[in-house]
């Protein structure tokens, strides 16, 4: 057994032995995941390029707690859809391959549609 299915394992016990499933539809998982990352983006909100590095160092268990729900959710997300993450970011990853060539995007922001 894997990494991943290890922690997913133990994301179903904690879920399912608080009778949590009736609440972990797809939409309010959606939902919990995109508030857990509002609370990682305001951990670094209106803060200069300098304060944000201090942020990284000073809040670095806050930001750890926040990746861990961001992930949790995610993980249980896809689980609950029979979706394997790991061969979904694969697949993504070779996707974004063909739209951002190394020969184009290297060291550019640029979208793929306008390289």
């Amino acid at each position: 057994m894997n990494d991943i299915e290890n922690v997913l394992k133990k994301i179903r016990r904690f879920r399912d032995e608080r009778d949590w499933m009736q609440f972990h539809n797809p939409k309010d998982m959606a939902t919990a995941i995109s508030i857990e990352a509002a609370e990682l983006l305001e951990i670094f909100l209106w803060k200069t390029p300098a304060e944000v590095e201090q942020a990284a160092r000073d809040k670095r268990e806050h930001i750890e707690e926040e990746l861990a729900d961001i992930s949790a959710f995610l993980f249980e997300l896809a689980d609950n859809l029979d979706i394997d993450l790991v061969k979904a970011i694969e697949s993504k990853l070779e996707k974004n391959a063909q739209k951002y060539p190394v020969d184009k995007a290297k060291g550019k922001h640029t979208k793929y549609t306008d390289l």
